[in-house]
């Protein structure tokens, strides 16, 4: 047998607006608990407030972090921190279709650009999106090809020390404060032409 509700309960209850009284019945509004007292609208407002706020800081501290990873540690080469925005176990997958899994094989991607551009900067996000535990944003990667470029073939690209500015996107899936799976978008055709490679 069920204890009985407080008086006045399903009371308060049915004058909730939709949004509060769904936090009123997860904060036990109407189940009956003689030791918890009723939820007025101001209190399942301030509740609803507090959970928005928390869900806001934890976006703001998503964007934040991928901030710190392209403006220093990806721009100054910094492969030692990465582990501040990534998942030892992440899995990354890249625009050509291939992907990776664990951040040494991440950083092990990475690593070549700086090369035949060691120059390669990241220092803009125009877009940063964040809902929940994803996170949207637009990089503007820029360099100079001034270095040889290796080939799969063993062979050397020379250098035709043309600049590149190039958009990028990164879509990242957070949990714990790092991303445990990453999704990168750019064009690698537009990127060669910019530096000459390709006519």
């Amino acid at each position: 047998m069920s204890p009985p509700a407080l008086p006045g309960r399903h009371v308060l209850c049915a004058g909730l607006p939709s949004v509060l009284l769904a936090v009123a019945l997860l904060a036990g509004c109407g189940r009956g608990e003689p030791d918890r007292p009723p939820l007025t609208a101001a209190a399942a407002d301030a509740e609803l407030l507090k959970r928005w706020q928390a869900e806001q800081a934890r976006e703001d501290q998503h964007l934040q972090t991928f901030d710190e990873l392209d403006f220093v540690h990806y721009s100054g080469q910094q492969w030692q921190d990465f582990h501040k925005s990534h998942a030892p176990d992440i899995v990354v997958h890249y625009p050509d279709g291939h992907t990776t899994t664990g951040l040494d094989a991440h950083i092990a991607e990475l690593k070549p650009q700086f090369v035949f551009a060691p120059d390669t900067k990241i220092r803009q996000h125009p877009i940063k999106l964040a809902q929940g535990d994803l996170t949207a944003v637009m990089g503007v990667m820029e360099g100079t090809f001034s270095q040889p470029m290796p080939l799969a073939d063993g062979k050397t690209l020379a250098p035709t020390h043309k600049p590149f500015k190039l958009e990028m996107t990164t879509i990242g899936r957070w949990k714990d404060g790092v991303m445990v799976e990453e999704w990168l978008f750019w064009d690698n055709q537009a990127f060669m032409k910019q530096i000459g490679a390709t006519p």
